[in-house]
């Protein structure tokens, strides 16, 4: 019951970065997008479709889009999901209307690739914030939340998937050139929700085999000072049994690991992966101090 409370629980804060987020995501999308021509995915898009062949203004259709969604999110995601979907939705196209009127350009020339580029970061960016702090903006946010829920597909790839379906029906008014560098920007946006979301400490993950695991893991932690997990482990042709280890460290430490574990041993099978987000000493707080 304690738990259930808590994970419906609406915070102030929650709803603070959430309307910071409507607000830079709706900046680019206002000041880049509509200014440069470029297309836009999701609810967003289908407004901007809307707008260039009827002139109905996006703020307006944007919300009245997103209300059959809003309701679909109600039923699958539950009353705190509702309570911040209808609040990033309106909070969505408030800014949009606002950024309409508030009398200033981005002067970058209409330069596509740099508006390509910026529309990417500073929507992701927007965007980012508002999934970080269990939010969204309604529209293809709510589908992209229900397959990160329930099937565990990160929010990026799922938006990336429907932009390339809205996108293609923004053919209808820009031309091929105007819809590579929108897909640009649809690609920047996923790398960035991710990164933004995630609030991620750029790190690799590493599991070493190895007839030396005891030498290798007490370097890690004497040199490297990381943290150093042991696996048992049993070669499927052999049967022997052994042990592999397991670490995470730093992006800029790579080349120190590989070259510490190659030291020990140059037979040892190393694999390497990325990792999406990593929280603990050493990443989110500092390493102890210690006296060698």
């Amino acid at each position: 019951m304690l738990k259930q409370a808590s994970t419906n629980k609406v915070r102030l804060l929650d709803l603070l970065m959430i309307t910071i987020g409507c607000g830079i995501y709706a900046l680019g999308f206002v000041k880049i997008n509509i200014a440069n021509r470029l297309a836009e995915g999701g609810v967003t898009g289908i407004s901007l479709i809307i707008y260039h062949l009827f002139h109905v203004d996006p703020s307006i259709s944007t919300f009245c889009i997103n209300i059959p969604l809003i309701v679909i999110g109600y039923r699958l995601l539950g009353r705190r999901a509702l309570i911040y979907t209808v609040y990033g939705t309106i909070w969505l196209s408030v800014w949009i209307w606002i950024w309409q009127r508030v009398p200033f350009t981005l002067d970058i020339q209409h330069d596509l690739f740099i508006s390509g580029v910026l529309a990417g970061l500073i929507g992701g960016f927007g965007s980012g914030i508002v999934y970080r702090f269990d939010g969204t903006t309604g529209g293809s946010d709510v589908v992209a939340r229900m397959f990160e829920r329930h099937r565990g597909v990160p929010m990026g790839r799922s938006l990336l998937i429907c932009d390339a379906i809205v996108l293609t029906a923004s053919l209808s008014y820009i031309d091929i050139r105007k819809m590579m560098y929108t897909l640009l920007a649809s690609y920047v946006f996923s790398k960035v929700v991710n990164f933004t979301q995630a609030g991620s400490y750029p790190a690799q993950g590493f599991i070493i085999i190895s007839t030396q695991t005891e030498e290798i893991s007490n370097q890690i932690m004497w040199q490297l000072e990381r943290g150093v997990t042991l696996l048992k482990s049993e070669g499927a042709y052999s049967h022997q049994p052994g042990q592999a280890v397991y670490c995470v460290v730093a992006s800029e430490e790579v080349v120190t690991l590989k070259r510490l574990i190659n030291d020990i041993d140059p037979h040892a099978f190393i694999t390497t992966f990325d990792i999406a987000s990593v929280e603990g000493e050493g990443f989110t707080y500092d390493l102890p101090n210690q006296s060698h």
